[in-house]
């Protein structure tokens, strides 16, 4: 039998590696795109050099190779908040038509739109991942009106003239089909995880002064994660220090540490900062639990890596990998209402045998199911569907 022709495929997404600020998709979509080029298919990446309020100091305007993968930076000169690249714009008009598909990682930003029109020009098939942002509750919850309106006036036809919707767990699947002018096939392939060959020790790194037993919440501190109830709910577990790790881009930090004092509860959640690609993974390996009790969560990226590296989970229904972690029994799925999220902590740190039985069996299907390799050629499989070839 031949092997399947090379593909030449072209990811959009509004930011990129190495802007981690924005949290687990800059980490998914790079670490799809370096498994496809190491299956043999040629990769390229259209992004911007957005960082937060400042740029990444890369090359613009020219591919730049990061682990393989042709990676092309433009600037954002203005209108910001949309990701608005004349350059990205250009670069289409000339190369879209030599890409066998397209994957647009977003929706409510330029980049998505321009993309799918330049695609839809050129007879290329494209395929849209909404990246959890087209669930109803983070619709109603922030822009409502805007969205809505965007949603009617721009993204609809992207949407509808879509080869394929690509998410990430069966939850943002159901809220897709819900939305019933969306006719795209909705195909649902997980993100994965780049296992640590040798994790750097905790007592190596910049974290060696936390205590030596602790809960884990490692995010982006965002009013989606669900941390004032995990705050809250930490009221009613005693003894154990809560390590809050992730940046702070929204300012939302300073409402947390107040409700902490206000608790009296301040010395026991204990927020470290950001943590390096480096020095995470001796963050989980040392915790006792992992909790991410968010509002809503389309995949979960962190929840997967705390798997890999053996430490039990706890989530709330609304994280899209929570899937997985009742697939492999490797955690427990609980309301984020306070009480009975602390009640699943203390349930859990009460049983050292339940959480050795869970973190191994995290640990063993995260390794089986969610290498990046893996996911490469499912998403593979996907393309050349998209494509009948």
């Amino acid at each position: 039998m031949p092997e399947p022709r090379r593909l030449r495929i072209l990811h959009v997404v509004p930011t990129y590696w190495p802007a981690v600020r924005y949290g687990g998709p800059i980490r998914s979509v790079h670490g799809l795109a370096a498994a496809l080029t190491r299956l043999g298919h040629e990769v390229h990446v259209y992004t911007t050099s957005m960082d937060g309020p400042g740029d990444l100091h890369v090359p613009l305007s020219t591919p730049v190779d990061v682990d393989g993968v042709q990676v092309w930076y433009f600037p954002v000169p203005r209108l910001r908040r949309l990701h608005v690249a004349p350059g990205l714009a250009r670069q289409l008009r000339r190369d879209v038509a030599g890409f066998d598909v397209v994957h647009l990682h977003s929706v409510f930003l330029w980049p998505t739109w321009k993309a799918a029109r330049a695609a839809r020009k050129a007879g290329i098939p494209y395929i849209v991942a909404p990246r959890g942002m087209l669930v109803r509750d983070i619709i109603r919850r922030k822009s409502r009106w805007l969205k809505r309106a965007w949603v009617a006036l721009v993204e609809r036809r992207t949407l509808e003239q879509a080869a394929r919707l690509h998410v990430t767990a069966r939850g943002e699947a159901d809220e897709l089909r819900a939305q019933k002018f969306l006719n795209a096939p909705i195909v649902t392939i997980p993100n994965g995880v780049t296992f640590p060959e040798q994790p750097r020790l905790l007592s190596q790194g910049p974290f060696k002064g936390l205590p030596p037993r602790y809960a884990l919440f490692l995010s982006r501190i965002s009013w989606k994660k669900g941390l004032d109830r995990l705050i809250r709910a930490w009221k009613t577990v005693p003894d154990l220090p809560l390590v809050i790790a992730g940046n702070d881009d929204e300012g939302y930090q300073c409402q947390l540490e107040a409700l902490a004092r206000e608790l009296g509860i301040a010395e026991r959640v204990l927020f470290v900062g950001p943590a390096s690609d480096e020095d995470k993974w001796a963050l989980y390996a040392q915790a006792e639990v992992f909790v991410l009790p968010s509002y809503s969560e389309n995949f979960g990226i962190v929840v997967a890596e705390a798997m890999a590296m053996g430490c039990p989970v706890i989530v709330t229904p609304d994280v899209g990998a929570g899937e997985l972690v009742a697939l492999a029994g490797a955690g427990v799925i609980t309301c984020g209402e306070p009480l009975q999220l602390a009640a699943a902590v203390r349930q859990l740190l009460a049983d050292p045998a339940a959480r050795r039985r869970q973190g191994q069996a995290g640990r063993e299907f995260a390794r089986a199911h969610l290498s990046w390799e893996g996911i490469a050629r499912r998403t593979c499989e996907m393309y050349r569907d998209a494509l009948q070839v």
